[in-house]
């Protein structure tokens, strides 16, 4: 179980709001700076006065590697323990930490008085706290969530560090470096801290890329997000839909960013489903031979495919996603919250990913979603952070070892042979995850077809997508017109098509061999015509 780790400076509230979080999680809580006193057998202004800041600091450093091994806990630190790179480095991996800030005349107000502040033992107490909150400021600028205690009362402040405290950071490492993907309720609230963690100073200019679908939902919260912390926006917007995502798109994007003067120096971040992700993305590589790039996924699709593994483009008339770049993200930002105001079409298509996922190599998180009550089932809440997360992880180990599709990534392509000739036959009326869906069957059945699987792994794929309400039939395109638009799969290998079955829930290979008679036969099977 993660570690829930509440640092900041002095007088922020760290010893209150860390052992009332305590009790609403049901965990133990630990202050720090009581346990060093424990150890030592005396208290903090005795080690400073006794022993000297450099022993306490030995102190400190070593309960942060007991408690980060531990975990499970709801953790205090003392304003000043993770300074130590060492001690946040493992604090952060040990689960979330969440940053307490506090004006500084609230901060003398509170510790005014107070015995156990050998650092405000100066003439200026006042002059202290800002000179020590300055040269800290690079270390609380590198923790991702911050929550200001200033005039507020305890329980929402607990509230919010309880919310905070589901929070899962995936790392995902590529060559030359490495992004968060940030996942928990609320986050929204959090993105330009999240932006400042990892490295994006104050003052940028972000270009915010949405659509007039997600715009008027979410733009304001987060661009005030991002002007809390010191950023300078602009918002850029694009038409919402597949057909929309074109080079002309992506022209037009260029317009709007160097009208607003972006530079080199610039932050695109894109804010919506996959394809405002794929556009944005593709600009933001592209444009001036790249500037950064952030995604905020809204759509359950994009949160647990689009936004990961770096790939982005557009569509050109022959076929999906002809046109790309690799664009490694700085930071992708992922808010189940914002699923309340998807439509539930959509949050349905995003499943077949995740239950895509569950096929490849979680066969655990598979039996899970095969397992849900179909009337009971909450697509404005479909899946618990750790649910995502999990799913996530399946797609983030497979980048991780092929990050430029060089090999292995192609199984992450389940479904998608069938499902992109789907989509461009239906002109792209056809949602992706719905041609996903209906791919996953059918590379299900060619699987069992080839005696490389048995039925009864066609049935249990096509139960869980069904009781999800996707799609498990072809629509009614000639199956000869299907085959012809699988051709144009950028997938291919030479002149044959790339196959990935599913051999068992959890593992599935790479096939180039796969006959054409075969494939008919399964799509009639499925409900395509002759």
């Amino acid at each position: 179980m993660q570690n829930v780790v509440i640092t900041g400076f002095m007088g922020t509230g760290k010893t209150t709001i860390g052992r009332a979080v305590a009790h609403e999680l049901g965990r133990p809580f630990v202050d720090m700076d009581a346990e060093i006193e424990a150890r030592a057998g005396k208290s903090v202004p005795r080690i400073f006065a006794e022993d000297g800041e450099a022993a306490f600091r030995r102190l400190e450093a070593a309960l942060c590697a007991d408690l980060a091994a531990q975990g499970g806990r709801v953790i205090a630190t003392g304003g000043g323990a993770l300074v130590d790179p060492d001690n946040r480095a493992a604090m952060m991996a040990s689960g979330p930490v969440i940053c307490l800030t506090c004006a500084p005349d609230e901060i003398l107000r509170r510790v005014r008085g107070s015995a156990g502040r050998p650092l405000l033992e100066v003439a200026d107490p006042r002059a202290e706290i800002e000179r020590l909150l300055a040269a800290r400021r690079p270390v609380y600028v590198a923790i991702p969530w911050h929550v200001d205690t200033t005039g507020r009362p305890v329980e929402i402040l607990v509230s919010q560090v309880v919310a905070l405290a589901e929070t899962i950071t995936l790392p995902v490492r590529y060559p030359g470096g490495a992004y968060p993907i940030h996942v928990g309720a609320g986050l929204l609230a959090q993105a330009g801290s999240a932006l400042r963690a990892v490295g994006v100073a104050e003052g940028t200019s972000v270009a915010l890329v949405s659509n007039p679908t997600v715009a008027p939902l979410y733009e304001e919260p987060l661009t005030q997000a991002l002007q809390q912390a010191g950023f300078c926006t602009f918002v850029c917007t694009i038409p919402d839909g597949e057909r929309h995502k074109t080079l002309d798109t992506v022209a037009a994007l260029y317009e709007q960013f160097l009208a607003e003067g972006l530079d080199r120096g610039s932050v695109v971040l894109s804010l919506g489903g996959g394809v405002t992700g794929d556009v944005a993305g593709f600009a933001a590589a592209t444009l001036m031979r790249g500037v950064r790039f952030a995604q905020v996924p809204t759509t359950l699709l994009a949160m647990t495919d689009a936004s990961v593994g770096a790939k982005t483009g557009v569509d050109l008339p022959q076929g999906k996603n002809l046109a790309g770049a690799f664009k490694q993200p700085e930071m992708v930002l992922i808010d189940p919250a914002v699923l309340a105001t998807l439509d539930p079409a959509e949050t349905r298509s995003g499943m077949a990913e995740v239950i895509k996922h569950g096929v490849i190599g979680a066969p655990d998180l598979f039996a899970e979603l095969a397992a849900a009550d179909p009337t009971s089932i909450d697509l404005a809440n479909p899946l618990t952070p750790a649910q995502l997360a999990r799913s996530l992880r399946v797609k983030v180990a497979i980048v991780e070892r092929d990050p430029f599709e060089g090999g292995r990534r192609a199984v992450l392509n389940l479904g998608h042979t069938v499902g992109h000739g789907l989509e461009r036959l239906s002109d792209f009326r056809l949602r992706h995850g719905e041609a996903v869906s209906v791919g996953m069957v059918a590379a299900a059945w060619i699987a069992v077809e080839m005696a490389l699987a048995p039925p009864t792994l066609a049935e249990r794929v096509t139960a869980a997508l069904s009781a999800w309400g996707l799609p498990i039939t072809c629509p009614p395109f000639e199956a000869g017109a299907i085959w012809r638009a699988m051709a144009y799969d950028k997938k291919k290998k030479g002149r044959r098509l790339r196959w990935v079955l599913p051999l068992e829930i959890g593992r599935v290979d790479v096939f180039d061999d796969v006959p054409q008679v075969t494939v008919i036969s399964v799509l009639r099977r499925l409900g395509a015509t002759r």
